[in-house]
C-alpha cells in the first residue's frame, strides 16, 4: 500500500463531499469513485449516507455492484455510514422488495429504524476507544443482530429520537438523508430516550466498519481517523 493511502468515496449519491473533506483532514488522498476502474485504483472505500435503495440501483446501473462485492470479498477495507451501513449488511429488515446490498458484515440492519426525517436527532455515544462523540442520526438504521465475528463499537441508549422508535416503518420512504439534504432536520434538544434497550449503532468486522450515524457532518473526524488507522494496518 502507498505511504499515503488512496481512499475512495462512492460518489453515486449522498454525502460525498463531506466524507472527502473528512478523509483529507485525516491525512489520506480522497478519491471519488463512480466507475469500476476508479474502484480498482483505491486502497479502501467509504460508502456515504444517502438512500440505500437508490444507491443499490445506481450501483447496478454504473456496473459497480459486482465489482464492489468482489473487492469486499478480497479484503478491501470499507466504511459505511447510515445508508452505507445498510449497503455493508448481509441482511436487511424493512427493505423494499428485491433490495440488494454489497454485504460483508454479518449483521441484520433495520432500515429507517429511528423514524423519518422529522425524527432526526443527536446523541452522545462512546465510540470504540475514541471517547464520547456527538452522533447525528438522520432517518437512520440500527443493527438488530450481529454474528460472532462482529465487534460492537457503539450503542445509543433506549432507541432514541421518538417514543415509538421500535414500531415498523414504511419501507417506501427511504433511509438516510436524501440526496442533497444537509445536516439535521434534528429536533432542537432531541436526545436519546433512556428507556428501553440500547441499540447498536457502530460495528466492525475485520476490515469493515459501519455506523448508523453521520460523523462527516459534525467536524469531529475521530471515526474517519479510526478507519484510516484500519486501512494503514493492512
Amino acid at each position: 500500500m502507498a505511504t499515503v493511502p488512496a481512499i475512495g468515496v462512492l460518489a453515486l449519491q449522498g454525502d460525498v463531499r463531506e466524507h472527502m473533506r473528512a478523509l483529507a483532514s485525516s491525512g489520506v488522498r480522497a478519491v471519488a469513485v463512480r466507475r469500476p476502474a476508479e474502484l480498482a485504483a483505491v486502497d479502501a472505500l467509504v460508502i456515504p449516507g444517502g438512500e440505500s435503495t437508490t444507491m443499490w440501483k445506481l450501483a447496478e446501473a454504473f456496473e459497480l455492484l459486482e465489482p464492489l462485492r468482489l473487492r469486499i470479498k478480497e479484503g478491501m477495507p470499507a466504511y459505511g455510514s447510515c445508508a452505507g451501513m445498510i449497503m455493508l449488511a448481509d441482511r436487511i429488515e424493512g427493505g423494499v422488495e428485491g433490495q440488494q446490498t454489497i454485504g460483508g458484515i454479518d449483521m441484520s440492519v433495520r432500515r429507517n429504524a429511528f423514524g423519518r426525517q422529522v425524527d432526526s436527532f443527536e446523541a452522545d455515544i462512546d465510540f470504540a476507544d475514541r471517547g464520547t462523540i456527538r452522533a447525528v442520526f438522520i432517518r437512520a438504521p440500527w443493527v438488530e443482530s450481529v454474528g460472532p465475528g462482529v465487534e460492537v463499537l457503539g450503542r445509543v441508549p433506549g432507541g432514541a429520537g421518538r417514543s415509538d422508535a421500535s414500531a415498523p416503518r414504511d419501507a417506501s420512504r427511504g433511509d438516510g438523508d436524501e440526496a442533497g439534504a444537509r445536516t439535521p432536520a434534528a429536533r432542537p434538544g432531541a436526545v436519546a430516550d433512556p428507556a428501553g434497550d440500547d441499540r447498536i449503532v457502530a460495528v466492525r468486522q475485520g476490515p469493515l466498519l459501519a455506523t448508523s450515524f453521520h460523523p462527516e457532518l459534525t467536524g469531529d473526524w475521530r471515526v474517519h481517523s479510526y478507519f484510516v488507522e484500519m486501512v494503514r494496518e493492512l
